[in-house]
Protein backbone atom coordinates (compact mmCIF):
# COMPACT_ATOMS: atom_id res chain seq x y z
CA UNK A 1 0.00 0.00 0.00
CA UNK A 2 1.27 3.60 -1.23
CA UNK A 3 2.47 5.73 1.67
CA UNK A 4 1.71 8.78 -0.21
CA UNK A 5 -1.67 10.73 0.76
CA UNK A 6 -4.83 9.27 0.25
CA UNK A 7 -6.72 11.73 -2.43
CA UNK A 8 -10.53 12.11 -1.22
CA UNK A 9 -12.94 13.62 -3.96
CA UNK A 10 -15.92 15.69 -3.95
CA UNK A 11 -18.39 14.38 -6.60
CA UNK A 12 -20.98 16.83 -7.86
CA UNK A 13 -19.20 19.77 -9.21
CA UNK A 14 -15.42 18.43 -8.71
CA UNK A 15 -15.62 14.96 -10.42
CA UNK A 16 -18.56 15.09 -12.82
CA UNK A 17 -20.79 17.84 -13.81
CA UNK A 18 -24.57 16.67 -13.00
CA UNK A 19 -26.08 20.03 -13.33
CA UNK A 20 -27.95 19.08 -16.23
CA UNK A 21 -29.53 16.08 -15.02
CA UNK A 22 -29.82 17.16 -10.83
CA UNK A 23 -31.64 20.14 -12.54
CA UNK A 24 -33.79 17.96 -14.89
CA UNK A 25 -35.02 15.94 -11.93
CA UNK A 26 -35.55 19.74 -9.84
CA UNK A 27 -37.75 20.78 -12.80
CA UNK A 28 -39.54 17.41 -12.91
CA UNK A 29 -41.27 17.96 -9.29
CA UNK A 30 -41.31 21.49 -10.06
CA UNK A 31 -43.64 21.85 -12.54
CA UNK A 32 -45.50 18.82 -11.34
CA UNK A 33 -46.59 21.47 -8.19
CA UNK A 34 -47.46 23.74 -10.96
CA UNK A 35 -44.23 26.10 -10.57
CA UNK A 36 -42.02 27.81 -12.96
CA UNK A 37 -38.70 25.12 -14.66
CA UNK A 38 -35.30 26.66 -13.04
CA UNK A 39 -32.68 27.61 -15.71
CA UNK A 40 -29.68 25.82 -15.61
CA UNK A 41 -27.52 28.43 -14.24
CA UNK A 42 -28.87 29.81 -11.34
CA UNK A 43 -29.83 26.06 -10.83
CA UNK A 44 -26.21 25.37 -10.67
CA UNK A 45 -25.96 27.42 -7.33
CA UNK A 46 -28.69 25.24 -5.41
CA UNK A 47 -26.48 21.63 -6.21
CA UNK A 48 -24.49 20.82 -3.02
CA UNK A 49 -26.35 19.91 -0.08
CA UNK A 50 -28.25 16.89 -1.26
CA UNK A 51 -31.78 16.37 -3.23
CA UNK A 52 -34.14 18.23 -0.28
CA UNK A 53 -31.40 21.08 -0.07
CA UNK A 54 -31.66 21.86 -3.73
CA UNK A 55 -35.73 21.52 -3.31
CA UNK A 56 -35.87 23.69 -0.45
CA UNK A 57 -33.63 26.21 -1.97
CA UNK A 58 -35.78 26.26 -5.44
CA UNK A 59 -38.63 26.36 -3.39
CA UNK A 60 -37.55 29.55 -1.11
CA UNK A 61 -36.93 31.24 -4.82
CA UNK A 62 -40.27 30.58 -6.19
CA UNK A 63 -42.18 32.14 -2.41
CA UNK A 64 -43.64 28.74 -1.92
CA UNK A 65 -44.11 27.66 1.15
CA UNK A 66 -44.56 23.37 2.10
CA UNK A 67 -44.52 21.41 4.88
CA UNK A 68 -41.70 19.38 5.81
CA UNK A 69 -43.65 16.18 5.00
CA UNK A 70 -44.33 17.67 1.57
CA UNK A 71 -41.08 18.15 0.93
CA UNK A 72 -40.19 14.85 1.82
CA UNK A 73 -42.65 13.18 -0.64
CA UNK A 74 -40.76 15.77 -3.59
CA UNK A 75 -37.65 14.74 -1.90
CA UNK A 76 -38.66 10.55 -2.99
CA UNK A 77 -39.75 11.88 -6.41
CA UNK A 78 -36.94 13.74 -7.25
CA UNK A 79 -35.02 10.78 -6.11
CA UNK A 80 -36.78 8.16 -8.19
CA UNK A 81 -36.53 10.42 -11.33
CA UNK A 82 -33.26 11.37 -10.73
CA UNK A 83 -32.08 7.87 -10.45
CA UNK A 84 -33.72 6.50 -13.88
CA UNK A 85 -31.12 9.55 -15.58
CA UNK A 86 -28.77 9.51 -13.17
CA UNK A 87 -26.26 9.76 -16.52
CA UNK A 88 -28.32 11.18 -19.14
CA UNK A 89 -26.60 13.98 -19.34
CA UNK A 90 -23.45 13.81 -16.93
CA UNK A 91 -20.30 13.62 -17.62
CA UNK A 92 -16.54 13.51 -16.00
CA UNK A 93 -15.23 16.98 -16.49
CA UNK A 94 -12.55 17.56 -18.84
CA UNK A 95 -9.36 16.17 -17.80
CA UNK A 96 -10.62 14.52 -14.86
CA UNK A 97 -9.80 10.92 -15.96
CA UNK A 98 -6.86 11.55 -17.01
CA UNK A 99 -5.77 13.55 -13.46
CA UNK A 100 -6.98 10.13 -11.74
CA UNK A 101 -4.81 8.37 -14.14
CA UNK A 102 -1.75 10.07 -13.36
CA UNK A 103 -2.42 10.07 -9.47
CA UNK A 104 -3.07 6.32 -9.13
CA UNK A 105 0.08 6.28 -11.62
CA UNK A 106 1.90 7.94 -8.53
CA UNK A 107 0.93 5.94 -6.20
CA UNK A 108 -1.96 7.56 -4.66
CA UNK A 109 -5.46 5.93 -3.70
CA UNK A 110 -8.67 7.92 -4.14
CA UNK A 111 -12.01 7.91 -2.82
CA UNK A 112 -15.51 9.64 -3.11
CA UNK A 113 -16.62 11.70 0.05
CA UNK A 114 -20.59 13.49 -1.26
CA UNK A 115 -23.28 14.69 0.23
CA UNK A 116 -24.96 12.95 -2.65
CA UNK A 117 -27.23 9.50 -1.37
CA UNK A 118 -24.47 6.63 -1.25
CA UNK A 119 -26.19 4.04 -3.83
CA UNK A 120 -26.45 7.10 -6.54
CA UNK A 121 -23.31 7.94 -6.15
CA UNK A 122 -22.30 4.09 -7.26
CA UNK A 123 -25.24 4.13 -10.05
CA UNK A 124 -23.74 7.22 -11.57
CA UNK A 125 -20.01 5.85 -11.33
CA UNK A 126 -20.56 2.59 -12.58
CA UNK A 127 -22.88 3.66 -15.43
CA UNK A 128 -19.77 6.52 -16.02
CA UNK A 129 -17.16 3.26 -15.73
CA UNK A 130 -15.69 5.37 -13.26
CA UNK A 131 -16.32 3.45 -9.78
CA UNK A 132 -13.30 1.04 -9.89
CA UNK A 133 -11.02 4.11 -9.58
CA UNK A 134 -12.16 4.59 -6.22
CA UNK A 135 -11.73 2.33 -2.66
CA UNK A 136 -14.22 4.18 -0.83
CA UNK A 137 -17.54 5.68 -2.08
CA UNK A 138 -19.11 7.66 0.31
CA UNK A 139 -22.40 9.18 0.46
CA UNK A 140 -25.05 11.01 3.04
CA UNK A 141 -26.81 8.20 4.05
CA UNK A 142 -23.00 6.13 4.62
CA UNK A 143 -22.09 7.44 7.72
CA UNK A 144 -25.53 9.63 8.91
CA UNK A 145 -23.60 13.04 8.59
CA UNK A 146 -23.02 15.28 5.81
CA UNK A 147 -20.30 17.38 4.64
CA UNK A 148 -19.45 19.52 6.86
CA UNK A 149 -19.48 17.24 9.99
CA UNK A 150 -15.94 16.20 9.49
CA UNK A 151 -17.10 12.43 10.75
CA UNK A 152 -17.89 11.77 7.36
CA UNK A 153 -14.58 12.62 5.67
CA UNK A 154 -12.85 11.05 8.69
CA UNK A 155 -14.71 7.97 8.73
CA UNK A 156 -14.67 7.79 4.35
CA UNK A 157 -10.87 8.35 5.24
CA UNK A 158 -10.66 5.32 7.39
CA UNK A 159 -12.92 3.20 4.98
CA UNK A 160 -10.66 3.58 2.54
CA UNK A 161 -7.47 2.60 4.39
CA UNK A 162 -6.36 6.11 5.31
CA UNK A 163 -5.32 8.35 8.32
CA UNK A 164 -6.75 12.32 8.06
CA UNK A 165 -2.90 12.82 8.58
CA UNK A 166 -2.13 11.31 5.13
CA UNK A 167 -5.15 12.92 3.16
CA UNK A 168 -6.25 15.69 0.87
CA UNK A 169 -9.89 16.28 0.50
CA UNK A 170 -10.66 17.38 -3.36
CA UNK A 171 -13.67 19.99 -3.53
CA UNK A 172 -16.15 23.23 -5.21
CA UNK A 173 -17.82 24.08 -2.06
CA UNK A 174 -18.01 25.85 1.35
CA UNK A 175 -19.31 22.04 2.66
CA UNK A 176 -16.02 20.71 1.06
CA UNK A 177 -13.87 23.35 1.95
CA UNK A 178 -15.23 23.52 5.96
CA UNK A 179 -15.50 19.63 5.86
CA UNK A 180 -11.84 19.75 5.82
CA UNK A 181 -10.60 22.32 7.50
CA UNK A 182 -12.82 20.38 10.71
CA UNK A 183 -11.04 17.47 10.27
CA UNK A 184 -7.46 18.68 10.04
CA UNK A 185 -7.09 18.13 6.00
CA UNK A 186 -5.50 20.18 3.29
CA UNK A 187 -8.20 21.11 0.77
CA UNK A 188 -7.94 21.66 -3.08
CA UNK A 189 -10.67 23.50 -4.59
CA UNK A 190 -11.92 23.65 -8.01
CA UNK A 191 -13.52 26.71 -9.39
CA UNK A 192 -15.68 25.39 -12.01
CA UNK A 193 -17.99 23.55 -9.59
CA UNK A 194 -21.02 24.48 -8.09
CA UNK A 195 -21.35 26.98 -5.33
CA UNK A 196 -23.28 30.14 -4.38
CA UNK A 197 -19.84 32.00 -2.70
CA UNK A 198 -16.95 32.54 -4.80
CA UNK A 199 -14.81 28.99 -3.45
CA UNK A 200 -11.47 31.13 -3.73
CA UNK A 201 -13.32 33.39 -0.73
CA UNK A 202 -13.64 30.52 1.16
CA UNK A 203 -9.54 30.30 1.79
CA UNK A 204 -8.40 26.84 0.34
CA UNK A 205 -5.19 25.70 0.58
CA UNK A 206 -4.97 25.62 -3.06
CA UNK A 207 -7.08 26.52 -6.27
CA UNK A 208 -7.23 25.15 -9.62
CA UNK A 209 -9.77 26.04 -12.59
CA UNK A 210 -8.74 22.86 -14.57
CA UNK A 211 -8.17 19.29 -13.74
CA UNK A 212 -5.27 18.87 -15.44
CA UNK A 213 -3.45 21.11 -12.51
CA UNK A 214 -4.26 18.69 -10.39
CA UNK A 215 -1.48 16.37 -9.73
CA UNK A 216 0.85 19.42 -10.07
CA UNK A 217 -1.08 20.81 -7.27
CA UNK A 218 -0.90 17.84 -5.39
CA UNK A 219 2.78 17.62 -5.53
CA UNK A 220 2.96 21.40 -4.47
CA UNK A 221 1.33 20.45 -1.57
CA UNK A 222 3.18 17.87 -0.25
CA UNK A 223 6.21 19.59 -1.13
CA UNK A 224 5.09 22.61 1.08
CA UNK A 225 4.03 20.30 3.65
CA UNK A 226 7.61 18.48 3.96
CA UNK A 227 9.31 22.06 4.22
Amino acid sequence: MSNLPLIVFDLDGTLVDSAPDLVNALNFVLEREGLSPVPLAPARKMIGAGARAMIDRALEAEGRVCTPDYVSKMTDDFIAFYADHISDNTRPFEGTEAALDELAHRGHRLAVCTNKLEWLSNRLLNNLNMSARFAAICGADTFGVQKPDPAILRQTIARAGGTPAAAIMVGDSGADIGVAKRAGVPVIAVDFGYTPIAVKDLDPDRLISHMRDLPATVTDLLVAASN
